[in-house]
């Protein structure tokens, strides 16, 4: 293994990488190109293991065609990139530590018998209601789901620009409007998730000006 070299690599996606504005209608990321990238998402690390995604590839003109009329942060990216995602995030529906999907989660897909899973429960609980306190209201456990889709979002960007492929994380929109079109169109499965935010990938159509950053030992501390 060449450190320097794979230190390189990275350190040149860091760079290559922006927030796209414009892409190029008429470039469209390889198929297995953009299911790499996905899968950069898939095995992205969750509090608990818990997973409180989920991945919404935007196929469909017509949707497409709805989200830039309702989010104004997509409406210069979504009909031009080769792929639009909305990341979701788990409501307090699933998100508490009392919930189906919680057991059906550790039983079924990480495995643990219920000895392990009745000593770990009692965990997140106390995480829950003590360490973080989202507990208080559902939006806190919905918020603190949403947070977690920014660890895959950033990991997938990175993935993209290491093989030459740019994206753009999108705020833009108004969640409760958001809400309301992935409802009417039966992608919230009755509130179980919520929308977290939203990245168009593709190729640019110009060149990137050059980062601008604070200074480092403005941002980094050593104590």
């Amino acid at each position: 293994m060449d450190k320097q070299q794979i230190k390189k690599d990275i350190m040149d996606a860091m760079h290559f990488r922006h927030a796209t504005k414009k892409f190029d209608p008429n470039k469209k990321i390889a198929e297995e190109d953009f299911r790499f990238i996905l899968e950069t998402g898939h095995l992205s690390p969750s509090s608990f293991g818990i997973e409180p995604w989920r991945f919404l590839v935007i196929q469909s003109t017509v949707l497409r065609k709805k989200i830039k009329d309702t989010s104004w942060g997509a409406r210069g990216k979504v009909m031009d990139a080769s792929h639009f995602v909305i990341f979701l995030a788990r409501t307090a529906k699933d998100m508490n530590y009392r919930s189906n999907y919680l057991m059906d989660h550790y039983k079924n897909v990480h495995n643990y018998p219920d000895e392990a899973i009745q000593s770990m429960l009692p965990m997140i609980e106390n995480f829950q209601k003590e360490d973080f306190d989202l507990l208080e209201d559902d939006r806190r456990l919905a918020d603190w789901a949403s947070k977690q889709t920014y660890i895959a979002l950033a990991n997938m960007m990175t993935t993209a620009a290491q093989i030459g492929i740019d994206s753009c994380p999108i705020e833009g929109f108004s969640i409760a409007a958001m809400n309301e079109l992935l409802r009417k169109e039966g992608l919230l499965e009755d509130d179980h998730f919520t929308i977290s935010v939203m990245a168009a990938f593709g190729y640019r159509v110009q060149d990137a000006t050059p980062k601008s950053r604070r200074p480092f030992e403005d941002v980094v501390k050593f104590v």
